[in-house]
């Protein structure tokens, strides 16, 4: 198990926590999702996984989920 966490913007409502939760969960090997929500700024996306997930695949499925990126 490895556990990875992610700044991510554009999350502004428990609408886009569940989105983002719900597309993260569809990643091969993901078990649990944890999400501090930071409306308009900055969230804390926190990803319990069988292996390390790449950036890009974390990427995708923000994009899946919606307007969400991964703050660099």
């Amino acid at each position: 198990m490895t556990t990875a966490t992610y700044q991510v913007t554009g999350m502004t409502c428990e609408h886009c926590a569940h989105a983002v939760d719900e597309e993260l969960r569809n990643l091969g090997g993901v078990s649990e999702v944890t999400i501090g929500l930071n409306p308009g700024g900055q969230s804390t996306v926190t990803v319990v996984s069988d292996e390390p997930l790449t950036a890009d695949a974390v990427a995708s499925a923000l994009d899946e989920a919606g307007d969400y990126q991964l703050a660099r």
